[in-house]
């Protein structure tokens, strides 16, 4: 089952050495009117913009974005390590981290934000599993949770025509720095 190689469904499978899996642009386009609802800032740094797919669907939507990432795929700058970066960033950070690094993308990206901005990242939805993630959430309480009806595709290397179908349910994960409430569920 090709398409199973990229979900992490198939335990033979090879992980991309950098956990390069790219999101399609569809999932962005969709979620953008929720985004937006929620009030996205009109700066945005895509802080592993991999090659753009995310980051070009806000720049065509009229919003301001910084392109980086640690890898140099061709698209926006690369050489750029996220976790060492220490410069406050006046907007919100929205990305596809690299699942391994999640947890860690999350502490880094509310230090380096102001109240009332968000850091918001499309993850699986058993991100919201594990004991350790629960200490996460207790200090970083989420705002939203925007879940997807339909499964989108992320795909290895960004190779969507190979990967045709997928198992994992996605979501965008939505912290507000100062935010101290429950989270609220909205489904696309």
């Amino acid at each position: 089952m090709k398409s199973a190689l990229m979900l992490g469904v198939n335990p033979l499978a090879e992980r991309e050495i950098n956990d390069f899996y790219a999101t399609e642009p569809k999932a962005m386009e969709i979620a953008l009117p929720y985004l937006q609802e929620i009030g996205l800032n009109k700066n945005v740094w895509e802080c592993a913009c991999g090659m753009g797919h995310l980051s070009e669907v806000l720049k065509d939507s009229g919003y301001t974005v910084k392109s980086t990432d640690l890898i140099d795929r061709g698209y926006g700058q690369g050489g750029v390590d996220f976790l060492k970066q220490e410069l406050a960033w006046n907007g919100d950070i929205l990305t596809n981290p690299p699942f391994k690094l999640a947890e860690k993308f999350v502490a880094h990206g509310m230090k380096l934000i102001k109240n009332g901005n968000k850091v918001i990242f499309f993850l699986k939805i058993q991100f919201l599993e594990s004991k350790a993630r629960k200490a996460m959430f207790q200090k970083y309480p989420l705002r939203n949770l925007i879940v997807y009806s339909e499964r989108q595709k992320c795909a290895k290397n960004a190779e969507f025509e190979k990967y045709t179908a997928t198992t994992q349910c996605y979501a965008w994960f939505v912290f507000e720095k100062g935010y101290e409430g429950v989270p609220q569920i909205m489904w696309i």
